[in-house]
């Protein structure tokens, strides 16, 4: 899998995975096939890397020390499309489903043979593509959003966002033009049964459009349709696409 040109970058990989031997032999296999690897011992730990470097695809454990593998799935799904690949000795039908419904998109039981595992690797990033190649997803000269790094600029300085700020921004630019309603981005967010706490949203939304320098009364990026939801304008408006 190794390449001759250097101007496309290798395939990252970011393991997050308690037990050192599975870490190890996962990153002899995935670097011994030009791939990339970050490599995590807890969920946080990997929640980290994957904010500050982001990664190609996930390859996660569901037993972690510090949390259960499944929050960090739905923690990283508040803000990243990223492929993951499930570890888990949990082989039962229902499990497996509601991994899937989770968020995961392949998944892996314990104990695994390390070709088939890596066959699998193979075959998502057929299918995505390389994130990490694809730039960012709005850039207008004034602000860019790169999802892949998630990296926010603003006139080229870096904008520092919470994990929340982040992940409503993402929400919207995924989704440009379109009107996101309120009770569908109350319930990703903070979930279910909070779909009517729509002070929530508000604050999120004002602490958001100060950092991107958009002014609620005449917004170029966030447009509010009150009481029904939210939509990025900013590709419309500049017939970026």
């Amino acid at each position: 899998m190794n390449s001759t040109n250097d101007s496309v970058p290798s395939p990252r990989v970011l393991v997050i995975d308690d037990e050192p031997h599975i870490r190890k032999l996962i990153d002899i296999s995935l670097r011994s096939q030009g791939y990339l690897t970050l490599l995590a011992a807890t969920g946080q730990e990997g929640l980290s890397m994957l904010a500050g470097k982001g990664a190609d695809i996930v390859v996660l454990d569901l037993g972690l020390p510090d949390c259960d593998g499944k929050d960090v799935l739905k923690a990283l799904r508040q803000w990243s499309r990223v492929p993951v690949i499930v570890l888990t000795v949990r082989s039962g039908e229902e499990e497996k489903v509601a991994l899937l419904d989770a968020g995961a998109n392949d998944y892996v039981t314990k104990p695994f043979g390390i070709e088939e595992f890596m066959a699998r690797i193979r075959a998502f990033l057929r299918v995505t593509g390389l994130r990490s190649t694809a730039g960012p997803i709005y850039e207008d000269g004034n602000l860019s959003i790169d999802l892949s790094k998630r990296e926010v600029r603003v006139q080229g300085a870096v904008v520092t966002l919470t994990r929340k700020e982040f992940a409503l921004l993402a929400l919207l630019v995924e989704q440009a033009g379109r009107l996101m309603p309120q009770s569908q981005l109350l319930r990703e967010m903070w979930g279910p049964s909070h779909e009517e706490d729509a002070h929530y949203l508000r604050i999120l939304v004002g602490k958001l459009r100060h950092k991107l320098g958009d002014d609620a009364s005449a917004p170029q990026y966030i447009v509010t349709e009150p009481g029904v939801g939210l939509r990025f304008v900013g590709k419309e408006r500049r017939g970026l696409r």
